[in-house]
């Protein structure tokens, strides 16, 4: 297995090792196009260039729909909705907490801390338990999604990303283009997906969120969602956000775009950034050509 050092989540000196297992099947055939981009081997970053030269695949803008205010204090990990709540898992080391709230008020109906020791990472809800990882422990925790009262933890292989559930498996990443399935009573690894496009596999994925046996994803670092596909990991569009930073001379590293939600009574997503000061309701709308 091939083991990639990059930057520290919060910014600090750290290195981080992510850890790609090999891949299950053959990637996608990688065009003309892409070998020209690839004079030493390496895949392209995730850019304007790479997204928007893959013709196979649909890439959406958005439109904004509605606007919320989010607590700037936190570094955003994980967000979904569960039973008509809005659920936030936050990260930093003596900063992260679980938190449920009301999003239309923004009022915090309540939220669990994290013990100094951990960097709080994804959350998700299935059943009526919220499971959520932490970075560098291999340990999660599992609390009860009406109270976030403490029930529980597990132990996962490698460093802990992104969290999300198809209502049968935990599914998360650890930073590489590797997707994980637990099993929710063991926490085995079932299986596993390799992310991949055109180009090459696509890494650094963060934040998760499956709607429709689709997995919609962060890009690490980047201001791009990617969706691909929950059964072969096979890249099934793209979502570009930019412009949607609203102080981007500030907001910069590691105040980076993260958090996905699905609101299926509105039929739109729900994103925000680490430490940003709104959340948005965003529909996404098929980018014109030649954007």
């Amino acid at each position: 297995m091939a083991s990639l050092a990059i930057a520290s989540r919060s910014g600090l000196n750290s290195p981080k090792a992510v850890t790609n297992p090999s891949r299950m099947k053959a990637p996608h055939s990688v065009t003309e196009s892409a070998f020209a981009r690839l004079p030493s081997g390496q895949a392209p970053d995730v850019d304007h260039e790479r997204v928007y030269e893959q013709l196979t695949v649909p890439v959406h803008t958005y439109e904004i729909v509605r606007t919320f205010p989010h607590d700037t204090r936190d570094y955003t990990e994980g967000l979904f909705h569960h039973k008509g709540y809005l659920y936030e898992a936050t990260g930093e080391f003596g900063r992260s907490r679980l938190k449920k709230s009301d999003i239309e008020t923004g009022k915090v109906l309540c939220e669990s801390d994290l013990d100094v020791r951990y960097f709080g990472e994804g959350a998700t809800a299935l059943g009526d338990h919220v499971y959520r990882l932490t970075y560098l422990s291999t340990f999660g925790f599992i609390y009860r999604d009406d109270t976030l009262e403490l029930t529980g933890t597990f132990h996962y292989p490698g460093q802990g990303w992104g969290l999300t559930t198809d209502g049968k498996s935990l599914i998360m990443s650890n930073g590489s283009a590797a997707i994980l399935f637990l099993d929710p009573k063991t926490f085995a690894v079932e299986r596993y997906i390799v992310v991949t496009d055109s180009f090459s596999e696509v890494g650094f994925l963060n934040e998760l969120e499956y709607v429709d046996g689709e997995i919609y994803a962060n890009v690490w670092k980047t201001n791009y969602i990617v969706r691909f596909s929950v059964e072969t990991g096979t890249v099934t569009g793209w979502l570009d956000l930019n412009g949607l930073d609203p102080d981007p001379e500030k907001l910069v590293y590691p105040y980076v775009l993260n958090g996905i939600a699905h609101d299926t009574d509105e039929g739109t997503l729900v994103v925000t950034g680490k430490n940003w000061p709104s959340l948005w309701h965003v529909k996404p709308v098929l980018a014109k050509p030649g954007s």
